[in-house]
């Protein structure tokens, strides 16, 4: 079927173009961007549905590559039908693609973790799943966060190749601490086989990072959290981060993980391309009902809006954050709406070579977030399909 969106204000990624319309071709690509005054129905096919946006704007679908859950479904479930509970509820919050993201976890969980994953993929109802991403085993005990200690593991080839063979090539990237032994090789063996490692969960000193980006390791984990600290006798792993222009980062903007003018900090120091927002997201993330559970412990919301245990309420268990929502927060704090969707679109897909998405240009899928200036959702379109529509 072909569209055209009418009444737009594009953004393509990297530029802004008002008044606009996009025509979608019957195969799910953009035809062509112009300007409103060259619109004329009669120069379309016959059947073209026109979509009157109401001057809302037209960003990249969103795509969220760091998530462990949303709407009471998460990777720890060990589920194919959980992961497309996610995808559908993803769908609500105008995200294109995500990339379930396992704990890391005893290597039965974590294997059947990927599995189910990888028999999710091409089931989807919402949200496509991009690939598998793997938050460990290879991670710092002295920055293990939220994971499993008992699942941390040093480097082990045996193992990593374990997680290809169940990834079936869906392996899309992995988090691991610089600093541990082995790491080259595990390095050079990701690089053949296309997995992006993540510094992260990390003791690193600086000299590590360092080392750790000559062999590949160029992308990092939740910046600032869960890594070793600023020091000015040893700048460490968030110093390596702020440092090194090469050196890419992920963001948790929901104020909470990363305070606001850390956030306008790292956007200041760093090329915007190489930050990469996302939610780190939990099961109990927009849960409609019954007792929320996180990674199998009872989660309460705080009043500054994270996940906390119920039992321990000083026990910080992690987000509950959208990409939507991070959208807003990050213009109520200043940030240009342009940047944020490069943060949120077309930085991820490029870091991590999702062909011909993350961008508004012609021959790129149709997947688009239509948002109105109080950036609530208004439409979402995945390959052209119309997924979510609340103009009515």
């Amino acid at each position: 079927m072909n569209t055209v969106l009418i009444n737009g204000t594009v953004l393509t990624g990297y530029a802004k173009l008002e008044n606009c319309a996009i025509y979608i071709d019957e195969k799910g690509n953009i035809g062509d961007i112009f300007n409103m005054q060259r619109f004329s129905q009669k120069d379309f096919p016959k059947d073209t549905i026109v979509i009157d946006v109401q001057n809302s704007y037209i960003i990249p679908g969103l795509i969220d590559t760091h998530i462990h859950g949303i709407g009471g479904y998460g990777t720890e479930d060990n589920s194919p039908d959980s992961i497309l509970g996610m995808s559908e509820r993803l769908a609500d919050f105008g995200v294109s693609r995500f990339m379930p993201t396992i704990y890391t976890d005893s290597e039965e969980n974590m294997i059947n973790g990927v599995k189910a994953i990888v028999e999710a993929m091409g089931h989807e109802k919402g949200a496509i799943i991009q690939g598998v991403n793997l938050e460990g085993p290879f991670i710092s005990s002295k920055r293990i966060g939220a994971q499993n200690p008992e699942g941390r593991r040093d480097v082990d080839l045996d193992l990593f190749h374990k997680f290809l063979e169940v990834g079936k090539g869906n392996i899309v990237c992995m988090t691991v601490a610089p600093e541990l032994k082995k790491m080259r090789q595990l390095a050079l063996e990701a690089r053949k086989h296309n997995v992006v490692l993540l510094a992260g969960h990390t003791d690193a000193t600086y000299e590590n990072i360092i080392e750790g980006m000559q062999c590949g390791i160029l992308h990092s984990t939740h910046f600032f959290n869960a890594m070793s600290r600023l020091h000015h006798r040893n700048p460490g792993t968030v110093g390596a981060i702020m440092i090194e222009k090469n050196m890419k980062a992920e963001i948790i903007c929901d104020g909470v993980h990363v305070h606001p003018e850390l956030v306008k900090l790292l956007i200041r120091e760093k090329s915007l391309d190489n930050i990469v927002m996302i939610t780190d997201a939990l099961k109990p993330t927009k849960q409609r009902s019954g007792c929320l559970y996180a990674n199998g412990v009872e989660a309460s919301i705080s009043k500054e809006g994270a996940f906390v245990s119920k039992e321990d309420p000083s026990l910080f268990l992690g987000s509950s954050l959208t990409m939507i929502q991070g959208l807003r927060n990050m213009t109520n704090w200043g940030i240009p709406l342009t940047d944020s969707v490069q943060m949120s679109s077309s930085n991820p897909a490029r870091i991590y070579s999702i062909d011909k998405v993350g961008s508004i240009i012609p021959e790129y899928r149709a997947d688009l977030t239509i948002v109105d200036e109080k950036l609530q959702l208004k439409a979402l379109f995945i390959g052209g399909k119309l997924i979510r529509d609340r103009f009515a």
